[in-house]
């Protein structure tokens, strides 16, 4: 039977040329500096430790686990190289026994998190933190085992049908490996209720070097797993048995349930419609990084059931095992994805390592009933859309079909997708991210472009993977208004976004970004460097902002009611309204202890108007009533001051200005446009291609120079310069492009001379 042994202690690291310290695993090098913008180091670390084998223990066959190492790693036992891996975000298992002998072992791991064009995510907004963040492990399995070099986590695959009003099939997969003689084996599955066995079945088989097998047990009327109402699991329970001795076992914790989507009526689990009321997660943690333990993926947990949410989009990259596990428990759905994101492959290497990632998700998440769909690329089109586009897009789903067909494959577009895009053709489920209201025109424009897309698109199954806005808790405004970074913006905003797609059931529903705040190295706004603010928590998870009790507002049924703006405490106008988030049917509010007013309320958001006569400290309080007259109760203090303070106010950069200011010095007044030449170098080209030419890289240094070294520009590396005429922040003078090509199209491409 299976034995495992950590190592998760005992370590020592050090990054290249440093001197060594004493580390626990997880860890990152990155925990501060991907978070705070002082700018993160990103390179090679190493890690060693000694690890004792015994002489039983060699007698075993030995694997060491890696739970994920960012972003490529290389692992040397007794300074002998014997493995890289290029997947930063799954797990994977090394047969080490050739290499290690009786006694003490010197066990290195190389970990190098630098830019690597070959290893996605190539370029993204979240921080690419460097470490062995996730546990290691040595695996003591028997000479007869299920496979633990298949990609898989246990060897075993199960997935369940339904036939008919009762029945059910249970089918079970996977690959015995035989590493001694010859021999006959039984392998049994068993259908557990609570320890009862419910149903099972067995299959002899003949092992050589190893046997595939595959077996169906019928079930009636299983108990569902119904998502947050009723997540229930049965475990499956498989064995190897040879000469009547259990000698291999896998138990898997396994939910029956059925899932249905359709474009005009939405989600249907086990029959029951729900809406797809989700959040996106990261998994960094403040001053944590990837480096995160059990504890905090618990908590997180803890915040999408408060919040009463049924689904988390996992972006942009495969987590860790348990939190899958966890969402199994909670009857949480998942969209789970890989991190082929922003460009795509300018190589067949890279597109390699994307499908390779892949396959580790859906084989290693196989078994988790929460996942419903297969996530294949996100905002892939930043730098335009082409043919080789489609073929990669369309291949990586076609990948994900052969390997599970049992779920959706889905797709997460930028908004300047076009409805009627091919990209949009390309999946079972597309989703879009959508920021009307912030980086683009209006909040209102969000219904506008809903409206058009099912018009376009009847048939499409649409979500909305992403929406939100930058927010800093410590900014306040009167008049809310785009890129103010204020909690009353973050408020006006998501309650347009959750009402819009309630009102329309072809939405099948939507994920707010983000749960928490996340590092994003290169980010400088909203009063923070460092982090991606669009949280409804923020990074340390310890200060819930006022979106958060919206949202449980609309979709949880534990009562509540909550006072928005207690952060706003000094008020300079006599005149307030006061925000009420809950969902009780009763509300009254104080102020100094006096009824102002009463409503009778079903809305999440009620707004009561209030005088603030008194000069200083003013109480207020909220007493929300249930059906049964059960007072739930909020209070805050709001200090009438008499002139408005700065500190609310977030201070304004014009990035506009700086760049508009850098192309004043170019004449750029001819505007004749030239036909161009495709043997040539252009603005059509990426810009990695640009800089591997030295005449094409000093067109670039003369017009673009602020360019290089701003860290924008160094993860754009794999986009088009076009792209980057696309990027509204960086305001690029649209007559550029044509002088750039003037001076790009007078050089020849070397393999079309």
């Amino acid at each position: 039977m299976e034995k495992r042994k950590s190592l998760n202690e005992g370590w020592i690291f050090r990054k290249e040329n440093e001197n060594w310290e004493k580390v626990m695993i997880p860890h990152t090098w990155n925990g501060e500096d991907g978070q705070d913008g002082t700018g993160m180091w990103r390179g090679k670390g190493i890690y060693e430790r000694e690890v004792i084998i015994s002489e039983e223990e060699l007698k075993k066959i030995l694997f060491l686990e890696i739970g994920a190492a960012s972003l490529v790693s290389k692992v040397y036992i007794n300074h002998n190289y014997v493995y890289t891996n290029a997947c930063p975000y799954s797990m994977y298992r090394i047969p080490i026994n050739e290499y290690v002998e009786t006694g003490k072992n010197i066990l290195s791991i190389e970990v190098d998190n630098s830019h690597n064009n070959t290893v996605y995510p190539h370029m993204a907004d979240f921080s690419f933190y460097g470490g062995l963040y996730r546990n290691i492990n040595i695996i003591e399995a028997e000479k007869i085992h299920f496979d633990y070099l298949d990609a898989s986590r246990d060897g075993v695959y199960i997935s369940a049908m339904q036939l008919d009003e009762k029945m059910w099939n249970l089918n079970i997969r996977g690959t015995v490996i035989n590493e001694e003689t010859e021999c006959k084996a039984v392998i049994s599955c068993k259908l557990l209720d609570e320890n009862t066995i419910v149903c099972q079945k067995k299959i002899e088989v003949y092992l050589n070097k190893h046997a595939d097998f595959s077996m169906d047990i019928s079930v009636e009327n299983p108990h569902l797993w119904n998502g947050v109402k009723d997540p229930y699991l049965y475990q499956v329970v498989t064995t190897v048995e040879v000469d009547e001795e259990v000698v291999e076992e896998r138990k898997v914790p396994f939910g029956f349930r059925s899932i249905q989507i359709s474009s005009e009526h939405g989600c249907f689990l086990n029959g029951e419609h729900i809406k797809i009321r989700g959040v996106a997660r990261h998994q960094d943690f403040e001053n944590l990084g990837y480096a995160i333990t059990e504890k905090e993926m618990e908590q997180d947990i803890e915040i999408i059931q408060e919040l009463g949410a049924n689904s988390v989009r996992l972006s942009h990259y495969q987590h860790d095992d348990y939190f899958y596990k966890l969402c199994d428990e909670k009857g949480i759905l998942v969209w789970a994805e890989v991190p082929f994101i922003s460009t795509p492959p300018t190589s067949e290497d890279a597109f390699v390592n994307i499908k390779e990632q892949m396959e580790r998700l859906v084989k290693q998440c196989y078994n988790h009933c929460s996942i419903y769909c297969w996530g294949v690329q996100n905002e892939i089109s930043v730098p335009g859309e082409n043919e080789a586009l489609y073929a990669c897009v369309r291949e990586m789903e076609q990948y994900v079909k052969e390997m599970d067909s049992t779920r959706y494959t889905a797709e997460a577009n930028i908004y300047s997708v076009e409805n009627t895009s091919i990209l949009n053709q390309l999946t079972d489920l597309v989703g879009y991210n959508l920021y009307y209201g912030w980086y683009y025109k209006t909040i209102p424009d969000l219904q506008v472009r809903l409206d058009e897309f099912h018009k376009d698109c009847p048939n499409i199954p649409l979500l909305i993977t992403e929406y939100g806005v930058d927010t800093n808790p410590v900014y306040h405004s009167y008049n809310p208004a785009v890129k103010d970074y204020s909690e009353e913006y973050q408020l006006k905003f998501c309650n347009n976004a959750i009402r819009a797609f309630e009102e329309r059931d072809f939405v099948i529903g939507s994920y707010v970004w983000n749960m928490a705040d996340f590092g994003s190295e290169n980010r400088d706004e909203g009063g923070r460097k460092g982090q991606n603010m669009k949280g409804l928590v923020t990074m340390d998870r310890k200060l819930k902002k006022d979106a958060f009790y919206l949202y449980k507002a609309y979709w949880s049924k534990d009562l509540f009611v909550k006072l928005a703006g207690s952060r706003f405490v000094n008020r300079h106008k006599e005149e307030n309204s006061i925000t009420v988030l809950s969902n009780l049917s009763r509300l009254q509010l104080f102020v100094n202890d006096v009824l102002v007013e009463e409503k009778d309320t079903v809305e999440p958001v009620t707004l009561f108007e209030i005088n603030l006569s008194k000069i200083g400290k003013n109480e207020i309080k909220v007493k929300g009533f249930d059906d049964s007259e059960n007072i739930y109760e909020d209070n805050m203090v709001l200090n009438r001051v008499t002139e408005a303070n700065q500190s609310y106010i977030a201070e304004k950069k014009d990035n506009r200005a700086v760049v508009t200011n850098w192309f004043e010095k170019f004449d750029l007044s001819d505007t004749t446009e030239i036909i161009i030449d495709e043997n040539a170098y252009s603005t059509k080209d990426m810009i990695q291609e640009l800089l591997e030419n030295e005449s094409a890289k000093k067109v670039l240094e003369t017009y673009m120079e602020f360019l290089f070294t701003d860290a924008r520009f160094i993860r754009a590396r794999n986009m088009t310069v076009d792209a980057l005429f696309g990027l509204g922040g960086l305001a690029l003078p649209k007559e550029l492009r044509l002088v750039l090509n003037r001076e790009l199209n007078q050089i020849k491409k070397e393999n079309q001379l």
